[in-house]
């Protein structure tokens, strides 16, 4: 494993970077006071992105992407993170790389669109009884004739409100297993304007504003079998093999974030004078800046060595699991930290920390909670001695 980053990947970071701190700083502080993100400056946003070569960078080349390997595309989330949610995952785009499990006539329809930033996707698997549990779910498909009818609610969908479509996890069954009974999970894409699809605002968030979830309804919706992403009862696997990468993406802009309010601290504590002296002087305030650089140089490791591995393909659950758990926590430990440095300054809307510290908590829950990535990791250690 290679430390240096190669001169390309050093001009992604420093392009990234830049738009990053020129295009979507300005607006931090508008989509933060007002919780809303505007049509018209997300494509004007999304215009100089596709300009820049930023926009949905994430996908191969041969679908109109980047082609990033897997390093050189978390580096280019890390410095994407550093912005407000909102403006970088709506207006820098990057597509589900679980669309490329679609068959060609599915990328045409949902694929390319989003790619060329006609539209936007979401996925829904979460329901009010089921977060964790994706087995444990209750919205249902049952198929009628040659199509089938769809039945539940989800909610906790991201930027469903702007999404043109739904990918969409439904029981479709039962199997047997060691363990008991378990749901079959099948995937399927649903139109919005689909005749009993309903997308109502979700809930308000303390993290994150401006990017929306809502509450997705299903009410007798037909689809035909064409809508099937994968295989039918193959849900669980499809969503395995193309989303397990996602915990490194939330990794990734963890970092980023947390980068960010460790370079504010440290300018703060080489500045601010008390007593007579910089606060970086005194003890309370250095061995904190010690601890935070140490803690994220520790993270950046765990997740550029999961990256190195994924590429390889021979990335572990536990290798992305630990590497999201350890970034997210991280990035906690970090905003708060940088806040205390700062006094009540910090805690004031002039400063991006408060809004990074407010953003951190969401972290530990989505794409894993903190709790399943640890139960994934002691699940690994344990398994090869049968427990």
């Amino acid at each position: 494993m290679h430390f240096a980053l190669t001169e390309e990947q050093q001009m992604i970071v420093d392009t990234t970077r830049a738009f990053v701190e020129k295009e979507l700083y300005p607006h931090e502080a508008e989509v933060e006071r007002t919780g809303h993100l505007r049509m018209d400056l997300i494509r004007e946003l999304q215009t100089k992105a596709r300009a820049a070569g930023l926009y949905a960078a994430n996908m191969p080349e041969e679908v109109g992407g980047a082609g990033l390997d897997t390093l050189s595309w978390l580096l280019y989330e890390r410095e994407l993170g550093r912005a407000n949610y909102a403006l970088h995952w709506t207006c820098v785009a990057r597509p589900s790389n679980i669309l490329l499990a679609g068959t060609e006539e599915q990328k045409e329809k949902y694929l390319y669109p989003c790619i060329r930033g006609e539209t936007w996707d979401c996925l829904a698997m979460t329901e009010p009884g089921a977060g964790s549990d994706l087995r444990g779910m209750t919205a249902s498909a049952r198929p009628d004739g040659g199509d089938w009818v769809l039945n539940g609610t989800k909610h906790f969908i991201s930027h469903a409100d702007i999404a043109g479509f739904a990918i969409v996890f439904m029981a479709t069954g039962e199997e047997d297993t060691p363990r008991g009974k378990k749901k079959r999970i099948t995937a399927f894409f649903v139109d919005k304007g689909t005749p009993g699809f309903t997308v109502r605002d979700g809930y308000r968030n303390v993290s994150h504003r401006g990017y929306t979830n809502a509450v997705l309804e299903f009410d007798d919706v037909r689809l035909p079998a064409s809508s099937v992403l994968g295989e039918v009862h193959k849900g669980f696997e499809v969503a395995n093999q193309w989303l397990g990468a996602t915990r490194l993406q939330v990794a990734s802009t963890c970092l980023g974030r947390a980068d960010r309010a460790l370079a504010l601290s440290i300018e703060y504590a080489a500045t601010r004078k008390q007593f007579g002296q910089q606060i970086g002087k005194f003890q309370g305030v250095s061995f904190k800046l010690a601890d935070m650089a140490m803690e994220l140089k520790a993270a950046n490791l765990l997740t550029w060595e999961a990256a190195w591995k994924f590429e390889a393909g021979t990335v572990t659950d536990a290798d992305m699991a630990m590497a999201k758990l350890k970034a997210s926590e991280v990035l906690a430990m970090i905003a708060d930290e940088a806040i205390q440095i700062h006094g009540g300054m910090g805690l004031m809307d002039e400063l991006p920390l408060e809004r990074i510290w407010r953003d951190a908590r969401v972290e530990r829950i989505w794409e894993g909670t903190s709790e399943i990535q640890r139960h994934i990791i002691s699940r690994e250690l344990l398994r090869p001695h049968g427990a």
